[in-house]
Protein backbone atom coordinates (compact mmCIF):
# COMPACT_ATOMS: atom_id res chain seq x y z
CA UNK A 1 0.00 0.00 0.00
CA UNK A 2 1.48 3.42 -0.88
CA UNK A 3 0.74 6.54 0.91
CA UNK A 4 1.13 10.32 -0.15
CA UNK A 5 -0.40 13.63 1.84
CA UNK A 6 -2.50 16.34 0.03
CA UNK A 7 -4.55 18.45 1.18
CA UNK A 8 -3.39 17.91 4.88
CA UNK A 9 -4.59 14.33 4.51
CA UNK A 10 -2.23 10.77 4.43
CA UNK A 11 -3.84 8.76 1.52
CA UNK A 12 -3.38 5.47 0.93
CA UNK A 13 -3.94 4.58 -2.35
CA UNK A 14 -3.05 1.41 -4.98
CA UNK A 15 -1.50 2.34 -8.37
CA UNK A 16 -0.34 0.44 -11.82
CA UNK A 17 1.01 1.88 -14.92
CA UNK A 18 4.37 4.17 -15.62
CA UNK A 19 4.76 6.43 -13.02
CA UNK A 20 5.61 9.36 -16.14
CA UNK A 21 2.18 8.39 -18.19
CA UNK A 22 -1.02 10.41 -17.88
CA UNK A 23 -2.58 10.32 -14.19
CA UNK A 24 -5.80 8.64 -14.16
CA UNK A 25 -7.27 9.63 -10.92
CA UNK A 26 -10.03 7.07 -9.95
CA UNK A 27 -12.35 7.70 -7.29
CA UNK A 28 -14.83 5.53 -5.16
CA UNK A 29 -18.36 5.96 -3.69
CA UNK A 30 -20.13 4.42 -0.99
CA UNK A 31 -20.10 1.59 0.35
CA UNK A 32 -17.03 0.70 -1.17
CA UNK A 33 -13.18 0.53 -1.60
CA UNK A 34 -10.65 1.39 -4.37
CA UNK A 35 -10.94 -2.78 -5.39
CA UNK A 36 -13.70 -1.73 -6.79
CA UNK A 37 -11.36 -0.46 -10.10
CA UNK A 38 -9.73 -3.88 -10.01
CA UNK A 39 -10.73 -4.43 -13.64
CA UNK A 40 -9.92 -1.15 -14.70
CA UNK A 41 -6.59 -0.08 -13.35
CA UNK A 42 -4.57 -2.87 -15.04
CA UNK A 43 -6.59 -2.08 -18.21
CA UNK A 44 -5.60 1.72 -17.82
CA UNK A 45 -2.12 0.90 -17.13
CA UNK A 46 -1.79 -1.53 -19.94
CA UNK A 47 -2.78 1.42 -22.26
CA UNK A 48 0.02 3.55 -20.71
CA UNK A 49 -1.45 5.70 -17.83
CA UNK A 50 -0.75 6.32 -14.34
CA UNK A 51 -3.50 4.95 -12.92
CA UNK A 52 -4.25 5.82 -9.29
CA UNK A 53 -6.82 4.60 -7.25
CA UNK A 54 -6.95 6.17 -3.44
CA UNK A 55 -8.62 5.45 -0.18
CA UNK A 56 -11.12 8.31 0.02
CA UNK A 57 -10.55 10.52 3.14
CA UNK A 58 -11.65 8.92 6.11
CA UNK A 59 -11.89 5.26 4.98
CA UNK A 60 -9.05 3.36 6.47
CA UNK A 61 -5.49 3.31 6.00
CA UNK A 62 -6.35 7.19 4.48
CA UNK A 63 -6.56 9.31 6.88
CA UNK A 64 -9.76 11.11 8.49
CA UNK A 65 -10.37 14.75 7.64
CA UNK A 66 -8.37 16.93 8.84
CA UNK A 67 -10.75 19.24 9.47
CA UNK A 68 -13.70 17.12 10.41
CA UNK A 69 -15.57 18.27 7.33
CA UNK A 70 -17.03 15.95 4.25
CA UNK A 71 -18.39 18.31 1.81
CA UNK A 72 -18.25 17.86 -1.41
CA UNK A 73 -16.24 20.75 -1.68
CA UNK A 74 -13.56 19.18 0.50
CA UNK A 75 -13.92 16.07 -1.52
CA UNK A 76 -13.00 18.10 -5.15
CA UNK A 77 -10.35 19.51 -3.28
CA UNK A 78 -9.04 16.21 -2.31
CA UNK A 79 -9.06 15.53 -6.05
CA UNK A 80 -7.34 18.36 -7.02
CA UNK A 81 -4.59 18.02 -4.32
CA UNK A 82 -3.84 14.36 -5.21
CA UNK A 83 -3.27 15.65 -8.70
CA UNK A 84 -0.73 17.98 -7.78
CA UNK A 85 0.59 15.34 -5.41
CA UNK A 86 1.38 12.90 -8.34
CA UNK A 87 2.78 16.19 -10.04
CA UNK A 88 1.65 14.52 -13.97
CA UNK A 89 1.26 16.72 -16.70
CA UNK A 90 -1.91 15.56 -18.00
CA UNK A 91 -4.82 14.17 -15.24
CA UNK A 92 -7.90 12.17 -16.32
CA UNK A 93 -10.67 11.81 -13.34
CA UNK A 94 -12.68 8.87 -12.69
CA UNK A 95 -15.01 8.92 -10.27
CA UNK A 96 -18.70 6.40 -9.32
CA UNK A 97 -20.79 7.24 -6.95
CA UNK A 98 -19.92 9.61 -4.41
CA UNK A 99 -16.33 9.49 -6.67
CA UNK A 100 -18.28 11.09 -9.42
CA UNK A 101 -19.34 13.66 -7.72
CA UNK A 102 -16.29 14.61 -6.12
CA UNK A 103 -15.11 14.37 -10.12
CA UNK A 104 -18.13 16.11 -11.52
CA UNK A 105 -17.29 19.29 -9.02
CA UNK A 106 -13.44 19.32 -9.59
CA UNK A 107 -13.60 19.74 -12.90
CA UNK A 108 -16.44 22.23 -12.80
CA UNK A 109 -14.23 24.17 -10.11
CA UNK A 110 -10.80 24.08 -12.42
CA UNK A 111 -11.86 22.53 -15.67
CA UNK A 112 -8.00 23.52 -17.16
CA UNK A 113 -6.44 21.24 -14.44
CA UNK A 114 -7.82 17.59 -16.00
CA UNK A 115 -8.24 16.51 -19.45
CA UNK A 116 -11.31 14.42 -19.09
CA UNK A 117 -13.79 13.04 -16.75
CA UNK A 118 -15.68 9.88 -16.83
CA UNK A 119 -18.82 9.62 -14.05
CA UNK A 120 -20.76 6.21 -13.30
CA UNK A 121 -24.30 6.12 -12.08
CA UNK A 122 -24.13 9.33 -10.29
CA UNK A 123 -25.10 12.60 -12.46
CA UNK A 124 -23.82 16.29 -11.55
CA UNK A 125 -25.89 17.83 -8.53
CA UNK A 126 -27.33 20.32 -11.22
CA UNK A 127 -29.04 17.73 -12.90
CA UNK A 128 -30.43 15.56 -9.78
CA UNK A 129 -31.35 18.25 -8.03
CA UNK A 130 -34.86 19.13 -9.81
CA UNK A 131 -35.96 15.21 -8.90
CA UNK A 132 -34.37 14.97 -5.20
CA UNK A 133 -37.64 15.51 -3.72
CA UNK A 134 -39.59 13.62 -5.69
CA UNK A 135 -41.64 10.63 -3.81
CA UNK A 136 -39.95 8.06 -6.30
CA UNK A 137 -36.25 9.28 -5.44
CA UNK A 138 -37.07 10.37 -1.95
CA UNK A 139 -38.24 6.59 -1.56
CA UNK A 140 -34.92 5.51 -3.97
CA UNK A 141 -32.80 7.26 -1.67
CA UNK A 142 -34.62 6.79 2.07
CA UNK A 143 -31.26 5.70 3.21
CA UNK A 144 -28.85 9.19 2.90
CA UNK A 145 -32.38 10.38 4.55
CA UNK A 146 -31.98 7.76 7.59
CA UNK A 147 -27.69 8.26 7.68
CA UNK A 148 -28.61 11.47 9.49
CA UNK A 149 -30.39 10.36 12.31
CA UNK A 150 -27.94 9.63 15.66
CA UNK A 151 -28.90 6.06 15.54
CA UNK A 152 -27.12 5.68 12.17
CA UNK A 153 -24.24 4.17 12.86
CA UNK A 154 -25.61 1.53 15.35
CA UNK A 155 -28.03 0.34 12.87
CA UNK A 156 -25.65 -0.04 10.05
CA UNK A 157 -22.89 -1.63 12.11
CA UNK A 158 -25.60 -4.56 13.23
CA UNK A 159 -25.61 -7.87 13.01
CA UNK A 160 -21.99 -7.89 10.90
CA UNK A 161 -22.92 -4.72 8.49
CA UNK A 162 -26.00 -6.70 7.14
CA UNK A 163 -27.19 -3.35 6.54
CA UNK A 164 -24.57 -3.25 3.34
CA UNK A 165 -25.63 -6.54 2.10
CA UNK A 166 -28.84 -5.05 1.90
CA UNK A 167 -28.39 -1.85 -0.11
CA UNK A 168 -25.75 -3.82 -2.81
CA UNK A 169 -28.57 -6.48 -3.52
CA UNK A 170 -31.00 -4.10 -4.34
CA UNK A 171 -28.76 -1.52 -5.74
CA UNK A 172 -27.60 -3.51 -8.46
CA UNK A 173 -30.15 -6.64 -8.49
CA UNK A 174 -29.04 -8.35 -11.82
CA UNK A 175 -25.81 -9.39 -10.35
CA UNK A 176 -24.57 -10.96 -6.63
CA UNK A 177 -22.09 -8.59 -5.01
CA UNK A 178 -18.45 -10.41 -4.34
CA UNK A 179 -18.52 -11.61 -1.17
CA UNK A 180 -14.53 -11.18 -0.55
CA UNK A 181 -15.20 -7.31 -2.21
CA UNK A 182 -17.99 -6.53 0.46
CA UNK A 183 -15.72 -8.44 3.02
CA UNK A 184 -13.36 -5.59 2.52
CA UNK A 185 -15.91 -3.15 2.68
CA UNK A 186 -17.31 -3.73 6.09
CA UNK A 187 -14.00 -4.28 7.71
CA UNK A 188 -13.04 -1.15 6.76
CA UNK A 189 -16.17 0.09 7.91
CA UNK A 190 -15.02 -1.27 11.38
CA UNK A 191 -12.75 0.46 11.93
CA UNK A 192 -12.89 3.16 14.42
CA UNK A 193 -14.17 6.71 12.94
CA UNK A 194 -14.73 5.18 9.32
CA UNK A 195 -18.30 4.55 9.58
CA UNK A 196 -19.01 8.08 11.06
CA UNK A 197 -16.89 9.44 8.53
CA UNK A 198 -18.48 7.63 5.64
CA UNK A 199 -21.67 8.73 6.90
CA UNK A 200 -20.36 12.24 7.37
CA UNK A 201 -20.51 12.40 3.50
CA UNK A 202 -24.14 12.36 3.40
CA UNK A 203 -24.26 14.28 6.94
CA UNK A 204 -22.62 17.38 5.34
CA UNK A 205 -24.40 17.41 2.00
CA UNK A 206 -28.08 16.65 3.46
CA UNK A 207 -27.09 19.50 6.30
CA UNK A 208 -26.01 22.12 3.87
CA UNK A 209 -24.65 21.34 0.52
CA UNK A 210 -24.74 25.38 -0.41
CA UNK A 211 -23.76 26.40 3.38
CA UNK A 212 -19.90 25.24 3.29
CA UNK A 213 -18.59 25.29 6.86
CA UNK A 214 -15.68 27.98 5.82
CA UNK A 215 -15.59 30.91 3.44
CA UNK A 216 -12.75 29.04 1.35
CA UNK A 217 -15.08 26.41 0.76
CA UNK A 218 -17.91 27.85 -0.89
CA UNK A 219 -16.52 28.59 -4.56
CA UNK A 220 -15.98 25.16 -4.86
CA UNK A 221 -19.06 24.02 -3.28
CA UNK A 222 -20.93 26.33 -5.81
CA UNK A 223 -19.02 24.65 -8.99
CA UNK A 224 -21.63 21.66 -8.25
CA UNK A 225 -24.08 24.23 -9.87
CA UNK A 226 -21.60 24.78 -12.93
CA UNK A 227 -21.58 23.51 -16.07
CA UNK A 228 -18.58 21.11 -17.01
CA UNK A 229 -16.58 22.61 -19.88
CA UNK A 230 -14.23 19.56 -20.35
CA UNK A 231 -15.51 15.94 -22.02
CA UNK A 232 -17.16 13.90 -20.17
CA UNK A 233 -18.50 10.67 -19.97
CA UNK A 234 -21.32 9.74 -18.40
CA UNK A 235 -22.47 5.74 -17.97
CA UNK A 236 -25.39 4.53 -16.73
CA UNK A 237 -27.05 1.30 -15.68
CA UNK A 238 -30.49 1.40 -16.61
CA UNK A 239 -31.47 -1.08 -13.51
CA UNK A 240 -30.39 1.43 -10.92
CA UNK A 241 -32.13 1.38 -7.99
CA UNK A 242 -30.93 4.93 -6.76
CA UNK A 243 -31.50 6.84 -9.69
CA UNK A 244 -33.82 5.25 -12.43
CA UNK A 245 -32.11 6.70 -16.10
CA UNK A 246 -34.96 8.63 -17.26
CA UNK A 247 -34.31 11.27 -14.85
CA UNK A 248 -30.47 11.46 -16.14
CA UNK A 249 -31.45 11.35 -19.71
CA UNK A 250 -29.13 12.70 -21.87
CA UNK A 251 -30.61 16.15 -22.87
CA UNK A 252 -30.71 17.09 -19.22
CA UNK A 253 -27.15 16.42 -18.78
CA UNK A 254 -26.15 17.96 -21.98
CA UNK A 255 -27.29 21.03 -20.78
CA UNK A 256 -24.59 21.06 -18.16
CA UNK A 257 -21.78 19.09 -19.83
CA UNK A 258 -21.69 20.26 -23.47
CA UNK A 259 -18.86 18.01 -24.59
CA UNK A 260 -20.89 14.50 -23.60
CA UNK A 261 -20.40 10.90 -24.24
CA UNK A 262 -23.54 9.26 -22.60
CA UNK A 263 -24.68 6.10 -22.29
CA UNK A 264 -26.58 3.74 -20.62
CA UNK A 265 -25.78 0.16 -20.25
CA UNK A 266 -28.35 -2.15 -20.39
CA UNK A 267 -29.53 -4.64 -17.16
CA UNK A 268 -27.13 -3.75 -15.18
CA UNK A 269 -27.51 -1.01 -11.44
CA UNK A 270 -25.77 1.17 -9.78
CA UNK A 271 -22.24 -0.58 -9.55
CA UNK A 272 -22.42 -1.59 -13.18
CA UNK A 273 -18.62 -1.58 -13.69
CA UNK A 274 -18.41 -4.63 -11.33
CA UNK A 275 -21.41 -6.19 -12.99
CA UNK A 276 -20.48 -5.62 -16.96
CA UNK A 277 -16.87 -4.75 -16.63
CA UNK A 278 -16.78 -6.07 -20.15
CA UNK A 279 -18.84 -3.26 -21.31
CA UNK A 280 -18.25 -0.92 -19.18
CA UNK A 281 -14.12 -0.67 -18.73
CA UNK A 282 -13.15 -0.57 -22.52
CA UNK A 283 -15.76 1.88 -22.99
CA UNK A 284 -13.52 4.24 -20.25
CA UNK A 285 -10.08 3.56 -21.88
CA UNK A 286 -11.46 4.35 -25.46
CA UNK A 287 -12.86 7.73 -24.10
CA UNK A 288 -9.88 8.30 -22.32
CA UNK A 289 -7.29 7.76 -25.12
CA UNK A 290 -9.06 9.26 -27.37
Amino acid sequence: MNRVTANDIEFAYVEAGPADGPLALCLHGFPDLPRTWDRLVPSLSDAGFHAVAPYMRGYAPTGFASNGSYHVADLALDALALADAFGADETFLIGHDWGAIAAWTAAAYQPTRFRRVVALAVAPASVLAGHMLQPEIIRNSWYQWFFQNPIAEATVARDDFRFIDVLWESWSPSAPPDPDHVRAVKDCLATDGVLEAALGYYRSTLGGAWNPPTDQLAPVQGAMAAPVEIPALYLHGSRDAIYPPEIVEESSLRAFVPELDYEVIDGVGHFLHLERPDAVVPRIVRFLSA
